[in-house]
């Protein structure tokens, strides 16, 4: 906080509000949601066309009393445009915009729903990696028995090396402690089998390494884990590549719709199943708000120097509320402040 009583510049979230498939009015719904349920929330920073953006800011009733800000970007990195070749001719892209707040120490976190190799790349280039750091990770949160674990990567680098898995073991746990308020994170590497010497190439390098960060003390490192255990009450923290991350991440919020909806179909289909959802529709409600990916949304990209979060190209104003508010949390939390010294112990292990 500044001695005045207002909020740093850094404390201000960056939303790329020209991101997404349904629209910035979407974004700004999600907004507003946000700001209802936490009359606390840092200050915003809108990014985008402000001719779009300041009559649907004007029409919103906390337009007066909250410091929202519109930053001025008069382009926009579609869904389907190269990443590379996007942020060479889109100098000007709110994506790009948003995230220079972040480099310049005029927003704490920046969230965007647009392109997301655009996103990855730019926040890259742009911010940089920490040091020590080769590669940033994309991390979801997913629901399990007794609360919820961290997949990482679920798609920044499909061809990951073992050091890179290490790596985001270090982020994944700081991630859990920081954000999610686990004391001692359970770390664990999905593969094919639990038998030493089972797996990739790459799941048995990383195997090797992350038992000898676990002897060090740099890790809670509980082995390896087979699909069969994701959703059990087993770990906190499940590494893979980006590729399986990914494939994993989008089969389990297919399922999970495709789960809701066969399960409201078939209590339908007569008046006597109709009725015994009724009697149970509080356990119904209670499943389907665990299991809703929306809750969740608002993927981290780790391991940058600044803040940098990924919302879904079709989210709605309710998965936006959501994003929005894991941003805050990354700013409150001063998540970047104690990775680094951990990142250099690891790399010294693996030199070793």
């Amino acid at each position: 906080m500044l001695h005045n009583g207002t909020p740093s510049p850094s404390k201000r979230i960056a939303i790329d509000a020209m991101g997404g498939d349904l629209g910035p009015a979407e974004v700004i719904a999600g907004l507003h949601l946000a700001l209802r349920e936490n009359a606390a929330l840092n200050p915003v920073t809108l990014v985008g066309d402000r001719a779009v953006l300041d009559p649907i800011v004007a029409a919103h009733p906390f337009a007066a009393a909250r410091d929202i800000k519109i930053h001025h970007a008069s382009q926009v990195i579609g869904m389907d445009e190269k990443p590379i070749a996007a942020l060479k001719q889109k100098k000007d892209a709110s994506m790009v915009r948003a995230i220079e707040l972040v480099k310049n120490n005029l927003a704490g976190a920046v969230l965007s729903s647009g392109n997301t190799g655009a996103l990855m790349a730019c926040g890259t280039l742009r911010l940089r990696t920490l040091p020590g750091v080769d590669r940033p990770a994309l991390a979801a949160i997913v629901p399990r028995e007794n609360g919820v674990f961290i997949i990482l990567d679920v798609g920044a680098s499909p061809d990951a090396e073992p050091a890179n898995l290490v790596h985001n073991a270090i982020l994944g746990a700081h991630y859990a402690r920081d954000i999610l308020g686990e004391a001692s994170p359970r770390v664990a590497l999905l593969t094919i089998g639990a038998e030493e010497g089972k797996g990739t190439k790459l799941t048995v390098a990383a195997h090797e390494i992350l038992k000898n960060a676990a002897a060090a003390n740099l890790l809670n490192y509980t082995g390896q884990m087979e699909g069969f255990e994701l959703f059990r009450d087993h770990a906190d923290i499940v590494l893979c590549d980006g590729f399986t991350g990914n494939v994993l991440i989008k089969s389990w919020e297919s399922l999970a719709r495709f789960f809701t909806g066969t399960l409201k179909g078939e209590l339908k289909a007569n008046p006597l199943r109709l009725a015994g959802a009724l009697l149970g529709s509080g356990a119904f409600k209670a499943i389907k708000r665990r299991t809703n990916p929306e809750r969740y949304n608002g993927a981290p990209l780790l391991g940058l120097r600044g803040n940098v979060l990924k919302s879904h190209g079709s989210s709605n104003r309710q998965a936006i509320k959501h994003a929005i508010l894991a941003a805050n949390r990354f700013i409150e939390t001063d998540f970047l402040h104690h990775i680094e010294t951990d990142i250099a112990r690891v790399n010294a292990l693996m030199s070793a």
